[in-house]
C-alpha cells in the first residue's frame, strides 16, 4: 500500500521547513538585531518560496481529489459509462476506485428499477386502452345507434341537431380510439416496428406539416422489448416535434448502424431546443434508453431543428 495523503503532505511540509532551517542555521544566512533590510528582503524571499513550494505541492497533491470532484459533479445515472479516472496509488486511488464501483451499481440498480417502472407503465397503457376501446368505445358505439335511430323518428327541424350531435359522438369514438391505439400499439404486435413507425408517421400528418420516414428493409431481429423501446422514443420525438416545436418538416429513420447497432433518427426544421428544460417526455426517452443500454443524443440545429438519436446495441446473437 502507498504512503497516505496525510503522511505526504506531512514530509512535504517537514522538507520545506527543514530547508529553511538549514539555511537560517548555516552560514548563508545571518539576522541581526535590529534587522537590516538586506536580512529581511532575504527572510521575505525565503517565505515566499516556502508559500510559493507549500502552494505547488498541496496542487499536486490535491490534484486526484479535485478530478474526483468534478467526476462526481458530473455523473448521470442516465448517462452511464462515465468513470472517474484513477491516478496515483494510495487512498486517494482507493477512494476514486471505490466511487467508480459505487457508480456502476447505482447504474445497473437504477437500469432494473427503470425497467419494473416501465413494464408497470406498459401494463397499466394495456389496461387503460382496454378499458377504453371494450368499455368507452362500446358505449359511444351504442349511443351513435341510438341517435341514428332517433334521427328517423324525430321532426324535420330537430333532425339536423340529431344528426349533428351523432357526428360529434362519432368524433369522439375516434378519438377515443385514437387515444387507445396510442396507449397500446396494437399494429406493433401483431405487424411488427417496420409497419408500427409507418402507421405512426401517419398518424402525425397535418396540413402543414410535411412528415417523412425511412426504414430499413434489412434490420437485424429485435426481441419485443427493443421494439417497444424503439418505438415509444420515436412516439415521444415526434410528438414533441408536431406539438411543442413548430415544426413544418418532420423525418423519421431507422437503420442499422453497423452490424451491432440499430440507430433511430427523428429530425425536425422547428425552433430547437435553444434553452429548453428537459421534461417529462425526454426524462422518459432516457429512461428507455437506459433500460436497453443504448445511447440517446439531441441536438439542435443552428439556427432551428432539433435531431434525436437512439442507438440500440445489440448482443452478438443479434436479439434484444
Amino acid at each position: 500500500m502507498g504512503v497516505s495523503l496525510f503522511w505526504r503532505m506531512f514530509m512535504s511540509n517537514a522538507l520545506v521547513l527543514a530547508i529553511a532551517a538549514a539555511l537560517l542555521i548555516g552560514p548563508w544566512v545571518t539576522v541581526s538585531s535590529p534587522v537590516l533590510l538586506r536580512e529581511a528582503l532575504v527572510i521575505g524571499g525565503g517565505l515566499t518560496a516556502m508559500l510559493a513550494a507549500n502552494a505547488l505541492l498541496f496542487r499536486v497533491g490535491l490534484a486526484p481529489l479535485e478530478r474526483l470532484t468534478k467526476a462526481m459533479a458530473d455523473a448521470n445515472l442516465l448517462e452511464p459509462g462515465l468513470r472517474a479516472r484513477v491516478t496515483g496509488h494510495g487512498e486517494l486511488a482507493q477512494l476514486t476506485d471505490t466511487f467508480n464501483v459505487m457508480l456502476g451499481r447505482l447504474e445497473s440498480e437504477r437500469a432494473a428499477s427503470s425497467g419494473r417502472v416501465l413494464s408497470a407503465q406498459e401494463s397499466e397503457r394495456r389496461r387503460v386502452a382496454r378499458e377504453l376501446h371494450d368499455e368507452v368505445g362500446q358505449t359511444l358505439t351504442v349511443v351513435i345507434l341510438q341517435f341514428k335511430s332517433l334521427a328517423d323518428r324525430v321532426p324535420k327541424d330537430l333532425r339536423e341537431d340529431v344528426v349533428t350531435a351523432q357526428e360529434t359522438v362519432r368524433d369522439s369514438l375516434d378519438e377515443v380510439r385514437r387515444i387507445a391505439r396510442r396507449l397500446r400499439p396494437g399494429v406493433l404486435e401483431d405487424l411488427g416496428l417496420a409497419s408500427a413507425l409507418r402507421a405512426l408517421v401517419l398518424e402525425f400528418a397535418a396540413p402543414g406539416v410535411t412528415v417523412t420516414h425511412q426504414v430499413d428493409a434489412s434490420l437485424p431481429a429485435l426481441g419485443g422489448q427493443a421494439e417497444l423501446v424503439l418505438y415509444r422514443v420515436a412516439q415521444e420525438a415526434m410528438t414533441n416535434a408536431a406539438r411543442h416545436s413548430q415544426a413544418s418538416t418532420i423525418s423519421l429513420g431507422l437503420r442499422s448502424a453497423g452490424e451491432c447497432t440499430v440507430e433511430l433518427i427523428v429530425r425536425d426544421d422547428g425552433q430547437g431546443l435553444h434553452g429548453t428544460k428537459e421534461g417529462a417526455g425526454l426524462l422518459g426517452m432516457r429512461e428507455r434508453a437506459l433500460l436497453l443500454g443504448a445511447t440517446l443524443t439531441l441536438t439542435s440545429g443552428d439556427p432551428r431543428g432539433t435531431t434525436v438519436r437512439l442507438r440500440v446495441p445489440l448482443p452478438k446473437d443479434g436479439a434484444v
